[in-house]
Formats: structure tokens, sequence, C-alpha cells
């Protein structure tokens, strides 16, 4: 499938006919389907998965627009990076999720954390709820509300939602440039955050492996494991936020 985009990116680059343009955008509206399925669709008139598939259609166009088989970056990596922001972009625009639901979840966050090293154990979703004076099903709901804020913001340069954000290329170092320190650094980010999925639960794993890895949507990784779209969805917001209140207190530390 990469392969074959590439191809046809650096066949359009090479020869830019209507031809070779409409089977490259045809050739990839599968990874534009399968990042909106990665997003819980929120309950707003302008927010259905059409409209989400339409926001990311219109990123696709303009990374073929722009594509420099010369920069040496693959199409599929530039296309994904680009449509993601599109896609992140057009949620902004209509305010999906508003201040005060980004206000309960770094409230959640804090909860969490607190519990955790209160109970020196992870606490249940109902330990969180009856911390927060909430009932299980508004504490599931900000949950889905936390995948649905950081599940499409990992590309993020900034980790605050409400910062600016920069495309992917343009905050990842050429290798030619990439000074030694910048390397190892960034190899201790990545032995961090791969020891913090090592221990997490076997399904959480396997949630997270499917959904970024294997590049599944929320409603496939949902027949697969014979749990709800809504349930998968909570599971991933828990987790991101366990991933994102580790790294984040790993960074006071080494400030």
């Amino acid at each position: 499938m990469a392969y074959d985009l590439q191809q046809l990116a650096e066949a359009y680059a090479q020869e830019p006919t209507q031809a070779n343009r409409d089977a490259l955008v045809i050739a990839s509206v599968p990874l534009v389907r399968s990042l909106v399925g990665k997003v819980t669709i929120p309950d707003h008139p302008l927010a259905s998965r059409e409209d989400l598939e339409n926001a990311g259609l219109l990123g696709l166009l303009q990374a073929i627009d722009q594509y420099n088989p010369e920069r040496k970056t693959p199409f599929a990596s530039y296309v994904y990076g680009r449509v993601r922001g599109a896609i992140i972009d057009y949620l902004r625009s209509i305010d999906v999720l508003s201040r005060d639901s980004r206000r309960k979840v770094a409230e959640v966050q804090q909860a969490i954390e607190v519990l955790r090293q209160t109970m020196g154990a992870e606490p249940s979703d109902q330990d969180v709820a009856d911390y927060l004076g909430l009932s299980l099903q508004e504490y599931h709901q900000i949950l889905m509300d936390a995948q649905r804020r950081f599940a499409l913001s990992l590309h993020a340069q900034h980790a605050d939602e409400d910062a600016p954000t920069s495309p992917p290329l343009d905050t990842i170092p050429h290798p030619e440039s990439e000074q030694m320190m910048e390397a190892i650094e960034r190899q201790s980010l990545i032995d961090h955050i791969t020891s913090l999925i090592r221990q997490l639960p076997e399904r959480e794993q396997t949630i997270l492996a499917l959904y970024y890895f294997e590049d599944l949507t929320l409603r496939e990784i949902a027949s697969l494991l014979n749990l709800t779209e809504a349930r998968i969805s909570q599971i991933l917001g828990k987790t991101l936020l366990k991933i994102r209140t580790s790294l984040q207190r790993n960074a006071t530390r080494a400030a």
C-alpha cells in the first residue's frame, strides 16, 4: 500500500496530469478514512463522519500539491501528518471540546495521579468517579473526551492543545543536522515511553498496538475485542492520560 502510494506520488510529481492526480487521490482515500475512524465522533451538527472525511480530504489535496519527492520524505508519512492536521484544525474550528470539557479532562488526570499515590495502586473507574463526585457515566464521557483530545494531537509540537502547532515535518530535525545530544534525548524518550507501555495491563497494550501500530479504527478494535466503540475510546482515553501524566512528571523531575 505505502509502496504503491509512493510510486503514484512520484509519478504525479514527474508528470502532473489529471489522470495521475486522480489515481493518487483514490489510492490515498483509505488513509483519510482510517484517520477519521480513530476519532470518537462528537455530538455536534457539523461533526459527522462525512464532515471529518471532507476535512481530511482537503488536507490530502493540499498535501498532494505540496509534496516534493526530492525531500526524501515518504509520501504516506507526509500525507498522514497533513491529513491529521486538517482534521484537528476542523475540530477546533467548530469548538468540539469546550474549555469546560478540557478543564474536566485535566481534573481527571490530576485525580488519577492523586489516587495512584494515595492507594499505591491503579485506581478503578469507580474510585476516580467517586473522588470527583461524578457518576460512572459522567466519568466515562470525560475519558472519551480525553481520547478525542489527545489521540490526534500526538504529532503536535506543543502539549497544550490551545497553543499553536506546526506540521510534523517542521518539527522533526533532518538526520544530517541532528546533533548527538538530540539523538540521545530522543532515544531516552522512546525508551521511557516503551517502558511505560510495558507496565500497562495486557488489554491496554493490545489496544494501543492495534490503534497506533496496526492503524485500526475504534470500530475495528471494538469488533476484535468484543467491546463497544465507546468502551475502546474510554480505555484509550484513560491510557493516554496515564502516559501523559508520567511524561509530565518525568519532565518536571528533569527540570
